[in-house]
């Protein structure tokens, strides 16, 4: 059962009930079926937390925040990397709260007003799960806290109304170092892309690099170039190419050459104006990642947004050398695996060029998905071999 219960499926709702609180939820037939977070100007009227009747109480919440960290825990993260995601909303059972970690700092973004209203015993009893951060040890057993950041997006803080305040500390620290299977990267923790970093992709991004030895790789929507230095400073890659349109994330992409030294190219430009140039100018390379922003972000837009993955794949083929490796992705949670899929495989035929596709992966073991909710498993990746 999913746990999105939209405005227009409510057929009454007890005049006693506001934004962010906790309803009963009953069926047609009047029979018990949950509860969950109520907003009453929201298209998701009520996200569903819970099926039985037990209390939505601290001991909830505690429980919940517990079993996630105890998953995160049994992943064995800690040993490869201090970036990593604590609570993956739907995936969690905890409808419309992300949380990161990135080194000290615990970055929440959330996606409903019940979960912002509940942000300070949420930060409470994660900090609690996790335990003191490593600085703490470093610190001879002072009594280190982490360091909370609170994130939305404007549309959400609009919809669902309320607002995050941007200021104080993040102000003075928006910066933290960040380290993953040997790499280190700067995150932005108050304004960089959703919580500042990709966690996501951290699986893929050892493995792309493993199959970089050697090869001209190019980085298209490279963000603060995560694939492209990693495939330079973990797999030997030859020359490495970061494309990106965001001025303020290439300028972090950057740092992260230089925190790395590593010799990694990054050019401002559009993705699909830089793929067009490198094919006018019989430009190749041995290995290609593709990992652009969310195109789907509505039903409305999921037409649009497949014409963009078609032609952007279709760009991206006529690049890969002969029997070169292309890593393509797409996060839209609306856009199914059959039809990102079906998406490639045309645009591959309309590039001229055949594919194998030797591989799917999706999100690190971090990001765990509800069946219940296909779109908590939102990224999808396919690897290819391009003739």
């Amino acid at each position: 059962m999913h746990p999105f219960i939209y405005k227009r499926m409510v057929g009454a709702v007890d005049p006693a009930a506001t934004a962010g609180d906790v309803v009963y939820i009953y069926d047609k037939a009047g029979r018990f079926f949950g509860q969950g977070l109520y907003h009453p100007v929201s298209q998701i009227a009520v996200r569903v937390l819970a099926h039985d009747d037990a209390p939505i109480d601290d001991a909830f919440w505690r429980a919940a925040i517990g079993r996630a960290v105890a998953h995160r825990r049994s992943l064995g993260l800690d040993e490869t990397t201090d970036a990593y995601r604590v609570i993956h909303a739907e995936g969690d059972r905890l409808s419309g709260l992300v949380v990161e970690r990135y080194a000290d700092c615990l970055v929440m973004e959330f996606f409903s007003l019940g979960m912002y209203q509940r942000r300070a015993l949420i930060g409470r009893l994660l900090s609690e799960a996790m335990g003191p951060p490593p600085a703490a040890s470093a610190a001879g057993g002072l009594a280190v806290q982490w360091r909370i950041v609170h994130r939305a997006d404007a549309q959400i803080e609009r919809i669902e109304g309320f607002r995050i305040d941007r200021g104080g500390e993040v102000a003075n620290r928006r910066s933290v170092t960040i380290r993953e299977s040997g790499v280190r990267y700067r995150v932005d923790v108050a304004a960089g892309h959703k919580t500042g970093f990709f966690c996501d992709q951290r699986d893929n991004r050892r493995r792309f690099a493993g199959l970089c030895r050697g090869r001209d790789v190019l980085d298209v929507c490279c963000y603060t170039g995560g694939f492209g230095i990693s495939a330079k400073a973990q797999g030997g890659a030859a020359e490495v190419v970061c494309v990106d349109l965001d001025e303020a994330a290439l300028a972090v992409a950057g740092e992260n050459v230089r925190l790395n030294n590593v010799r990694v190219k990054t050019v401002h430009s559009d993705a699909f104006i830089y793929l067009r140039q490198m094919i006018e100018n019989r430009r190749s390379f041995g290995a290609v990642v593709v990992d652009p922003p969310k195109f789907a972000t509505s039903r409305p837009a999921l037409d649009d947004a497949l014409k963009k993955y078609h032609d952007l794949n279709r760009l991206a083929c006529q690049v890969v050398e002969p029997w070169g490796v292309l890593l393509t992705c797409s996060c839209s949670g609306l856009v199914s695996r059959d039809r990102f899929f079906a998406t490639v495989g045309h645009s591959a035929r309309a590039a001229g060029r055949k594919i194998q596709v030797f591989d799917e992966s999706g999100a690190a073991a971090d990001h765990p998905v509800a069946p219940e909710c296909p779109e908590s498993g939102y990224l999808k990746c396919l690897w290819l071999r391009v003739q």
